[in-house]
């Protein structure tokens, strides 16, 4: 009997379609053929592989907004938002057809011979992604994977499997052989599981709950298993007195409602230095009310639901009638998994709201003392994954930016993404960095040989 799941389109709460989900048995026999694909993959001249992705690359800018369409009803996504992370699969795909021909190995010189070294590809790769971002999270995996010349069997969330399936055609309408590079929808304990237990997965990528990460990496470790993992974020918004503050103020909304908070990378913890706490929150509020929340299919809307009714009940658990709400922003009635830009003044920096990963459109501001006490609370957390730090001293931004134990952070800015340069956490944000020059090299082993020129 076939297992299937429904998604459903978190704008109106209809079910659109229903997806068969892979058994414990459909998972191995994926890897098999993966495991059977990997010889003539890795056989493959690196122009020619190069090529290949190129054209993917190619497939997928043709069929762009499909993707970005899908993805509204796949996930929620603005349309807008959609178009973007529809792009970025393109360019990471780019961006790797040029590693097959820059993986480079070393002469390294020894005494009575030649030492070179080899990047040879890991095998079976198994790639496990979030339904916060299913596309781009998708790509940052497999491009590097696969110009590394591995094969590579993906999962995606079973709420969001759409446009990681209409990945797949794409990959075979470029030619890319069949089972080089397979989307198997499934459960997490059955696929996801599979990856960690299976001898013929060689690496896990997982992007996801710290709780969920911390299994995985307890898993492969039984194989030493290499292991990527991006995981949960309390990323801080850092405004110093000296900042340009009506900057800060209209930008932090979308440094953490962007995708309705639920980003790993969401500044959802405003330090504001005491002198002008009061002036930031006057700022803020028109900023935040002014968010246009609604149908994400509408060229206009910049904020659309939450994925699901039991993640809305999640975010609303936070913010209850003793929660000291300072504003909110607005959201639609009827339908749709709804909730509105939230602004909260915890009591106290120990407080769930700032210590939990709501991972919802709610943030809350908390006021420091001096550079020290901003860098003390930018710290005070278990995660590590992004932040922002705005001030007009370049000598500050620098020395907050050494002391704030996060693996991506901004200055004057909200961008914590950029292929072309490395991502990902310190702490229990994760271990390891996707994207950027080193991510092919993070799929291979590197092999020494020495060959001896003694008579």
């Amino acid at each position: 009997m076939v297992t299937v799941v429904d998604v459903v389109d978190p704008a109106t709460e209809e079910v659109f379609t229903s997806v068969p989900l892979a058994s414990l048995e459909e998972t191995d026999e994926a890897i098999a053929r993966a495991q059977a694909a990997l010889p003539a993959w890795r056989a493959v001249a690196p122009g020619d592989r190069a090529r290949l992705l190129r054209a993917f690359a190619e497939a997928v800018d043709a069929d762009r907004e499909h993707l970005a369409r899908l993805e509204v009803r796949n996930s929620g996504h603005t349309i807008s938002n959609a178009r973007w992370e529809a792009g970025n699969v393109r360019d990471v795909l780019h961006y790797y057809a040029a590693a097959p021909e820059r993986l480079l190995g070393s002469q390294i010189p020894v005494p009575g011979g030649v030492n070179v070294t080899f990047h040879e590809p890991l095998g079976v790769v198994g790639i496990i992604v979030p339904w916060n971002f299913p596309l781009p999270i998708a790509a940052w995996g497999f491009a590097p994977a696969l110009a590394a010349g591995n094969t590579v069997v993906l999962k995606p969330a079973e709420q969001t499997p759409l446009t990681a399936l209409r990945l797949a055609e794409l990959a075979r309408q470029a030619g890319l052989p069949e089972d080089v590079f397979q989307v198997l929808p499934g459960a997490g304990p059955v696929v996801g599981q599979r990856f960690v237990t299976h001898p013929a997965v060689r690496k896990v990528v997982f992007t996801g709950s710290t709780a969920v990460g911390r299994r995985i990496m307890a898993g492969c470790a039984e194989q030493v298993k290499r292991v990527t993992l991006e995981l949960g974020g309390k990323s801080a918004n850092i405004v110093f007195a000296d900042a340009n503050l009506e900057k800060a103020a209209a930008t932090a909304p979308y440094g953490v409602f962007d995708n309705a908070g639920q980003d790993c990378c969401a500044r959802s913890r405003i330090l504001v230095e005491r002198p002008v706490y009061d002036r930031f929150l006057e700022l803020l509020e028109p900023a935040v009310r002014g968010v246009v929340v609604g149908d994400p299919a509408d060229e206009r809307t910049e904020m659309g639901p939450l994925i699901s009714a039991a993640h809305r009940a999640k975010v609303a658990s936070y913010v209850t009638d003793g929660t000291r709400v300072a504003f909110r922003g607005s959201a639609p009635d009827g339908p749709g998994f709804w909730f509105p830009p939230t602004v909260v003044l915890p009591e106290s920096p120990a407080d769930p709201l700032v210590t939990d990963e709501i991972f919802g459109p709610v943030v809350a501001v908390v006021p420091f003392d001096g550079e020290a006490d901003a860098i003390r609370l930018a710290n005070d957390t278990a995660y590590g994954l992004s932040g922002s730090i705005w001030t007009s001293d370049v000598g500050r931004a620098l020395r907050v930016s050494r002391g704030v134990e996060a693996g991506n952070l901004s200055v004057n800015s909200h961008s914590s993404v950029r292929y072309w340069t490395p991502f990902g956490g310190f702490k229990q944000s994760g271990l390891g960095r996707e994207l950027g020059p080193a991510a092919a090299e993070s799929f291979t082993e590197t092999k020494n040989v020495f060959l001896s020129t003694e008579v």
